[in-house]
C-alpha cells in the first residue's frame, strides 16, 4: 500500500472515531435544552480566554527557543510563534502530526535541521506529560474532592467491582497483578536486545529514551529557571482558557479554581486522545467529568466543552491560516502537504 493511502486511510479511520466520540458525547441529550443553555450564554467571556490562548502561543515559543539556542540557532520569536501555531493547525487535520510540521515549518523557515529540532520535541513532551501528572498529584494530595470523585467512580470503583466480581478478592489480585508486573519488568529488561527486533518495542524505547534524554536536557539548561517560569505562565494560561467560558453558563459560573483545575486536568487527557485535536474526547470526558464532580447536568457539561474547545479551534484555523502565509507566503499548503507526504507521522 502506497504511503499516500495508507496515511488517509490513518486519517480517516482517526476522524471516524473522533465521530465515534461525538455520538457518544451527544447520546441522550436533549438537544433543546443544550440549544437553549447555548442560546442564553454570554459569548464575550470567550475573549480573554482567547487572548490567553494568544498569549500561550507565544510563550510555547519562547521556551522552545531556550531549547534550541544549545544547538547553535536562534530563531526569531515571531516566526516560532508561527511555527507553533502551525503545528496546533496541522493537528486538526491528522494526530499527532502537529509536533512534525512544527519542526518541519521552523526547520524550513529558519533552516534548522528537523533531526535536530524533533530532539527539542522530545523535550516539551516529557515536560508536558510531567505538568499533567504534578497537577493530578497535587489536586489529590490537596484533598480535591472532585478529582477523588471522577477517579473513584470512573477508573477504580469500576476496575475493583469488576476484580472483586470475577475473582471474589481485589486484594489478592492486586498482589498477583503487581507481582506479574515485577516480573515483567524484570524480562523485559534481560530481553531487551532481542525484543528490539519487534516494530512495537522498537517504538517503546524510542519513547522511553526520548522521556529520559528529555529529562537530562532539562538539567543541563543554561536558563532552566526562565524555562521553568515559563512552563508556570504556560499553564497559568491554560488554566484561564478552562477558567473563562465557565462564565459564559449560569450553572457553570459560581465554579472556582478547584473546578478549573479539574477541567484542565481531565481535559488534558481529553485532548491526548488519538483523535484531531481532540475532537468528541475532549467533550466526552469534560461533560461527564464535570456531571459526577459537581453535578453539572450533561447538557450544561457539553455546552461548556462545546463553547472551550470550538472557540480555540476557530481561533487556531484563523491564526493558523495566516501563520503558515507568514511564514511560507501563498506555499504555505503545499508545504504543510509536504510534511504529511514526507515526514513518518
Amino acid at each position: 500500500m502506497k504511503k499516500g493511502l495508507k496515511q488517509s486511510l490513518r486519517a480517516v479511520l482517526f476522524l471516524a472515531f473522533a465521530a465515534l466520540l461525538l455520538v457518544l458525547s451527544f447520546r441522550g441529550i436533549d438537544f433543546a435544552e443544550l440549544w437553549t443553555v447555548m442560546r442564553k450564554a454570554n459569548y464575550l467571556w470567550l475573549l480573554p480566554a482567547v487572548a490567553f490562548s494568544i498569549l500561550s502561543f507565544i510563550i510555547r515559543a519562547r521556551r522552545w527557543i531556550l531549547l534550541i539556542e544549545p544547538l547553535g540557532s536562534k530563531p526569531g520569536l515571531a516566526s516560532t510563534s508561527h511555527a507553533v501555531v502551525t503545528g496546533y493547525f496541522a493537528n486538526m487535520i491528522f494526530p499527532r502530526l502537529g509536533e512534525v510540521a512544527k519542526c518541519a515549518a521552523l526547520g524550513k523557515k529558519e533552516n534548522i535541521p528537523f533531526d535536530r529540532l524533533v530532539g527539542t520535541m522530545l523535550i516539551e513532551r516529557t515536560v508536558d506529560i510531567l505538568t499533567v501528572l504534578v497537577l493530578l498529584a497535587v489536586t489529590l494530595i490537596a484533598g480535591s474532592t472532585a478529582t477523588g470523585t471522577f477517579l473513584s467512580e470512573n477508573v477504580f470503583g469500576p476496575a475493583e467491582e469488576k476484580i472483586t466480581s470475577s475473582f471474589g478478592s481485589a486484594t489478592v489480585i492486586t498482589v498477583i497483578v503487581l507481582l506479574l508486573a515485577i516480573t515483567a519488568v524484570v524480562m523485559f529488561f534481560m530481553l531487551r536486545e532481542r525484543l528490539s527486533g519487534y516494530p512495537v518495542f522498537k517504538k517503546l524505547y524510542s519513547f522511553s529514551d526520548g522521556l529520559l534524554a528529555g529529562l537530562k536536557s532539562i538539567l543541563r539548561l543554561r536558563r532552566r529557571w526562565e524555562f521553568l517560569l515559563l512552563t508556570l505562565l504556560l499553564w497559568v494560561s491554560y488554566f484561564f482558557m478552562s477558567y473563562f467560558p465557565l462564565l459564559c453558563l449560569e450553572s457553570t459560573s459560581g465554579l472556582g479554581v478547584e473546578a478549573t483545575l479539574f477541567i484542565l486536568i481531565i481535559g488534558s487527557f481529553g485532548m491526548a486522545a488519538p483523535v484531531q485535536s481532540g475532537l468528541g474526547a475532549y467533550h466526552w470526558i469534560v461533560s461527564r467529568g464535570m456531571l459526577v464532580a459537581y453535578g453539572i447536568p450533561l447538557e450544561e457539561g457539553l455546552a461548556y466543552a462545546t463553547l472551550e474547545h470550538e472557540s480555540q479551534m476557530i481561533l487556531i484555523a484563523i491564526i493558523g491560516a495566516i501563520s503558515l502565509y507568514a511564514l511560507f507566503g501563498k506555499k504555505g499548503g503545499k508545504v504543510l502537504s509536504s510534511v504529511v507526504a514526507e515526514k513518518e507521522i
